[in-house]
C-alpha cells in the first residue's frame, strides 16, 4: 500500500494542500481528478519527494518515507513521470534509457522497446529532436525500465494527437495489468476513470470525494466541480 496521509504542503507562504489523504493499494489504478489549480501536481511532487510536506506522511507499506530524497524513493519503487516530457533532451534515446536503467533489471530496455517499438528505431536520435508523442513515450519508458511498484503520472497525454492519446492509455492499461500501481492525473478524465479502480476528486487543495472510479464517473457532484460530462469526455 502506498498512501499520502493528512498532507499539508505548499510553496513559500502559500498553502496548496490541506489535510489531503489518498490511498493507492498495490496493483490498483487511482485517478486523481480536479480542475486546474486544484493541487494535483503539487500532491504528486510530495509523493515523489520533490516537495516536502509541512505535515502529514507519505507511507510505503506503513513506513513514513516523506523525508526521503527523490532518488531514494525511486530505489524503493516509486517512479514519477512529470508533466512536460520528462527526458534528457540533449542525450540520445539510448542514453536516456541507459540512465533510466541504472541499478535496474537488465531486461528493462528490451521491455520498454517492446512497449514502444518506435524507440527501438530511434536509439541514436537526440531525444530533443523526437516528436512530442515520441518524447512522451520515452518518458513513460522509465516505468518499464525501472520496474517500479508505484508510478505517478502527471498529464502524460498533454498536447498529444488523439491517436497517440489512445496509444498512451493502452500502455497505461498494460502497465496496470502487469501489477504496477498507478496514481494518475489526467486531462482526459473519462479515459482515466475508464482504466481506474478508484478515484479521488480534488477541489481547492482538499479531497472532496473518494470512491470507486465507476461511481465517480456517474456522480453529478464530480461533473459539477469539473465542469464537464464525465461520461462523454473524449
Amino acid at each position: 500500500m502506498f498512501s499520502l496521509v493528512d498532507i499539508v504542503a505548499g510553496y513559500g507562504d502559500t498553502t496548496v494542500l490541506w489535510d489531503v489523504t489518498v490511498q493507492v493499494p498495490d496493483g490498483s489504478v487511482v485517478a486523481l481528478v480536479g480542475a486546474n489549480g486544484a493541487g494535483k501536481t503539487t500532491l504528486l511532487r510530495v509523493a515523489s519527494g520533490l516537495l516536502r510536506p509541512r505535515s502529514g506522511g507519505v507511507l510505503l507499506d506503513g513506513e513514513d518515507v516523506s523525508r526521503h530524497r527523490p532518488h531514494d524513493l525511486e530505489k524503493l519503487g516509486i517512479c514519477h513521470v512529470p508533466e512536460g516530457r520528462g527526458v534528457f533532451r540533449r542525450l540520445t534515446v539510448r542514453e536516456n534509457l541507459d540512465l533510466f536503467a541504472v541499478g535496474s533489471a537488465t531486461d528493462g530496455q528490451a521491455r520498454a522497446i517492446d512497449a514502444f517499438p518506435v524507440l527501438g528505431r530511434r536509439l541514436s536520435q537526440i531525444a530533443g529532436t523526437l516528436s512530442g508523442g515520441e518524447q512522451q513515450m520515452l518518458a513513460l519508458a522509465r516505468a518499464y525500465v525501472t520496474r517500479p511498484r508505484v508510478v505517478l503520472l502527471d498529464e502524460v497525454s498533454m498536447g498529444l494527437a488523439p491517436n497517440l492519446v489512445d496509444e498512451i492509455f493502452s500502455f497505461l492499461a498494460r502497465l496496470a495489468a502487469e501489477g504496477c500501481a498507478l496514481l494518475l492525473v489526467e486531462q482526459y478524465v473519462a479515459k482515466a476513470l475508464a482504466i481506474a479502480d478508484y478515484a479521488s476528486l480534488m477541489v481547492q487543495g482538499r479531497i472532496a470525494l473518494v470512491g470507486e472510479a465507476l461511481d465517480l464517473a456517474t456522480s453529478d457532484l464530480a461533473a459539477t466541480y469539473l465542469g464537464q460530462s464525465l461520461a462523454s469526455t473524449p
